[in-house]
């Protein structure tokens, strides 16, 4: 099996994985602030990798690192998980899933254009159409939202949200060169962790108060989104570059407004399932050789 197509399809996964830890975050928000939620998975999901990373000298390859490449991996999750995820949590508190994750889905631009001028990544004019394809899917989307009136608010924040991803994505991508999928992966939960720790003195008594439902329901989000969706997308970028692997992710979005509808009950628009056609067309226009 080509690269290509394992780079894909490891892409696809993770957004599945997405997906599924969205819904369970806004199961596990229903009594939890979007800050709170956030640190607790952060924690939670550092120490799914600690397990896994000790026996396979993770550890050991993180101290023996450069110390700018720790540095890089610090910034590029603080974008990731502390500043993104803050506003994207909001956004979902606000406004509800099939509401919020169509906007996010612009990030693959972002990310494709940051890797074209920052990374030196030679984008054929079929990704761009590819990615394009992506974000028209997510306009349709949005226009049901606009006659919704949409709460404005958190419809800015979801805007922010996508924008601080592509900074995360793109200097995860560089960092691909130097580090193996999985500790990267591992090191920048870890640096995530590290970040949302600057709001536990401000939350510390609503995470105390957790139960044991929510707990397990925030554990499997953390597992399904920051565990496995996140080291997959790690491997898609490291196997295909940034500029394959977040365009073909976009997905997630749609994925994430048919489970909602599916799941949580929100109410269904004829307009996501338009988007997720278009979008199933833009992935296989950046996926193909």
């Amino acid at each position: 099996m080509s690269q290509m197509v394992l780079g894909v399809a490891a892409a696809l996964t993770s957004a599945l994985c997405w997906a599924t830890a969205t819904i369970l975050i806004k199961v596990g928000m229903r009594s939890k602030s979007p800050v709170a939620a956030n640190i607790l998975r952060l924690y939670i999901v550092s120490v799914m990798y600690l397990i896994v990373i000790i026996p396979t000298d993770g550890i050991r390859e993180i101290l023996n690192s450069d110390p700018r490449y720790l540095l890089l991996a610090f910034v590029s999750a603080q974008f990731g998980f502390v500043i993104g995820d803050y506003f994207y949590f909001h956004a979902l508190h606000r406004m509800g899933v099939s509401r919020t994750v169509p906007i996010t889905s612009t990030y693959p631009l972002w990310t494709v254009l940051w890797a074209s001028l920052f990374l030196g990544r030679k984008v054929s004019p079929r990704v761009y159409l590819g990615a394009l394809l992506i974000v028209l899917a997510i306009v349709i989307v949005r226009r049901a939202e606009v006659e919704e009136h949409a709460d404005p608010k958190g419809f800015a924040f979801a805007l922010i949200a996508p924008v601080s991803w592509s900074v995360a994505i793109t200097v995860m991508d560089w960092l691909t060169g130097h580090f193996t999928s999985l500790t990267l992966a591992a090191l920048r939960m870890f640096s995530g962790a590290v970040g949302v720790s600057v709001f536990l003195p401000a939350y510390g008594e609503e995470i105390r108060s957790t139960t044991r439902k929510e707990l397990l329901i925030l554990s499997g989000a953390a597992f399904s989104g920051l565990f496995l969706g996140q080291f997959l997308f790690v491997y898609s970028t490291q196997a295909v570059g940034s500029q394959v692997s977040a365009p073909v992710s976009a997905i997630n979005p749609l994925l994430t407004s048919l489970m909602a509808v599916a799941l949580l009950k929100e109410k269904p628009s004829r307009r996501i399932f338009e988007g997720l056609v278009l979008a199933i067309v833009g992935i296989i226009l950046v996926s193909m050789k």
